[in-house]
């Protein structure tokens, strides 16, 4: 008997992402850049392009897929289910309270209390279970199933692409010019969308930290493949395995770098001392790249940081 071959799924496009941006667009805010002198961060070159994604409803890019999420998907009315580290599930719950919908997260004991407790504001129930992000995607799968629910996944679902490629839209017409792109990587939606929105009209490379490097083991492999997963941005960057709908745009993305906690950590503080702004680990991660040399753009490269998500209590920095 012969083997049922695996089709290939879906990916989004540009048009793909224009036409969500025409759904969602009103429910979203068009986040700003702003340029920074790279001796300010003791680097060398054209200036720094960074996009304040963080300002985003609910503090992360997520919101963007949740909308496109409860928009376009059928049946989303009657209630919807995710799994999340944090942001995705503080974003869906951000989402659904805006539309009249209810949702039901389920979080790690990973997650911040920070992320929890936003959650809780926007009026989900939420659920706390299991030591990492697969466990609780485990529980939400579950219970949709058991409920006929909509589950919408954190980084491998198509309008989760498409919503999260705006990012990439606004960016390139923000800044006209730019070379390459930055992109923290833990599931793959956030630099899956943009790789689709991009389409190879500007370098993308992805940062990812040593400690949970789907994106980069899945190149190597040649497929997604589980890797270990900890550290300081695990509840953000913490996904067990790069999506699929990520990994099958990977010809968009130039390539991968690693960082380390301490990097990442070192970035945040870097961040608040030149720029005056709070980001999270995950958030940190892009620039991390460039503070460690991971990265190192040529002499007149406009390079763009994107600082993706600030969902932190990490205020008191000495």
């Amino acid at each position: 008997m012969t083997a049922a071959v695996r089709s290939a799924p879906k990916l989004p496009d540009r048009n793909a992402v224009r036409a969500t941006e025409a759904v969602i667009r009103s429910h979203v805010r068009r986040t700003p850049v702003v340029d920074a002198l790279p001796e300010d961060f003791g680097l060398h070159g054209a200036p720094l392009n960074f996009k304040l994604e963080f300002m985003q409803h609910s503090g992360t890019f997520k919101a963007r897929g949740a909308f496109a999420n409860l928009l376009l998907r059928k049946g989303a009315d009657r209630g919807v289910v995710a799994a999340s580290g944090g942001n995705h599930g503080a974003a869906v719950a951000y989402a659904a309270m805006k539309l009249g919908i209810k949702a039901h997260i389920y979080v790690p004991r990973i997650s911040s209390q920070a992320k929890i407790n936003r959650i809780m504001q926007y009026g989900a129930e939420i659920t706390v279970g299991g030591d990492t992000y697969a466990d609780a995607y485990a529980a939400s799968h579950t219970f949709a199933k058991e409920h006929g629910l909509i589950e919408v996944h954190a980084y491998d679902g198509y309008e989760t692409l498409c919503g999260q490629g705006m990012v990439g839209l606004e960016w390139l017409e923000q800044s006209p010019g730019i070379d390459t792109l930055l992109v923290a990587v833990g599931g793959g939606g956030l630099i899956g969308g943009i790789a689709a929105a991009a389409e190879g009209k500007v370098r993308i490379i992805g940062v990812e930290p040593e400690n949970a490097a789907t994106l980069h083991e899945a190149t190597r492999a040649g497929h997604p493949v589980d890797v270990p997963v900890s550290g300081v941005a695990a509840d953000s960057l913490g996904a067990r395995r790069i999506g699929e709908l990520c990994f099958g745009l990977s010809g968009y993305i130039d390539r991968t770098v690693l960082v380390t906690d301490e990097a990442i950590t070192a970035a945040q503080k870097k961040i608040w001392d030149v720029l005056r702004v709070v980001v999270e680990p995950g958030g940190a991660a892009a620039m991390a790249a460039l503070l460690t040399g991971r990265y190192v753009p040529a002499g007149d490269e406009k390079v763009g940081v994107l600082l993706c998500g600030a969902n932190t209590t990490a205020v008191k920095f000495d």
